[in-house]
């Protein structure tokens, strides 16, 4: 079986200015992968590549085996990605919403309800999807949009910082979402977070980016042992230089 992300030597200038290093790694079907690191470090630009979004200056990424510059259509068929940025329509109600968007993603002969049905199960919202978008909470707005990137079943999902400035139920609900979708449908999660006991709990495999550099990559137990930290968010702390 191919593997589900391998990006390899990867380098990216904006103008006079290196964003990444040549950073190797490899995700594996069904897994959840994490991308943690410093502001400007380099994870949103990684993200973006893999979805096809920006091109690497040198380098490759194979998604499921197409290539993300020659491929790039394929690739996006099987792949969704929600920004950390992004927003539902303010005036559609939230059926109406992941109706709109179950049209535009899901394949031909995809039976479009069955899809939003499934979309309603995820964001667990019930009779708040009869209102409008612009009525919902930040946290309710996120379960939408975390439903929307998971309800077609995607063979990858990008998550960027997915729960991020949600309160504990809004964020738990999307843990245990992304967590589920994962084990029970096989879909394959690179997320990035800037929280590191949320990033322990779901991940795998994590890696981390420095200076648009990879530092370190292995599963959240391996690298407490490796740096002799507690959790997750003191190893970080090692290694980027702030313990």
């Amino acid at each position: 079986m191919s593997l589900a992300v391998e990006a390899v030597s990867l380098t990216k200038q904006f103008g006079q200015i290196t964003a990444l290093h040549g950073i190797t790694f490899s995700i594996k079907p069904g897994e959840i992968f994490g991308l943690i690191g410093p502001n400007g470090a380099g994870k949103t630009t990684t993200i973006r590549m893999v979805c096809t979004i920006i091109k690497p200056t040198s380098g490759s990424i194979r998604i499921f085996g197409y290539d993300s510059d020659r491929q790039a259509e394929k690739a996006r068929q099987i792949l969704t990605y929600l920004p950390e940025e992004s927003g539902a329509y303010p005036n559609l109600t939230g059926w109406e919403y992941l109706n709109f968007m179950a049209k535009l993603q899901a394949q031909p002969g995809t039976d479009i309800k069955a899809v939003v049905a499934e979309a309603a199960e995820i964001c667990g919202l019930g009779d708040r999807l009869k209102d409008k978008a612009k009525t919902y909470s930040k946290g309710m707005k996120r379960r939408l949009l975390v439903a929307r990137a998971l309800m077609t079943r995607p063979k990858l999902a990008v998550l960027d910082e997915p729960a991020s400035g949600l309160d504990v139920m809004h964020a738990y609900h999307i843990r245990e979402t992304v967590k589920r979708y994962a084990r029970e449908h096989g879909v394959t999660i690179l997320l990035s977070s800037h929280n590191m006991l949320e990033v322990e709990y779901l991940c795998d495999r994590v890696a981390l980016i420095n200076k648009g550099q990879l530092v370190m990559e292995g599963t959240p137990k391996e690298l407490k042992t490796k740096y002799n930290s507690e959790n997750l968010e003191e190893v970080f702390a090692k290694v980027v230089g702030y313990a």
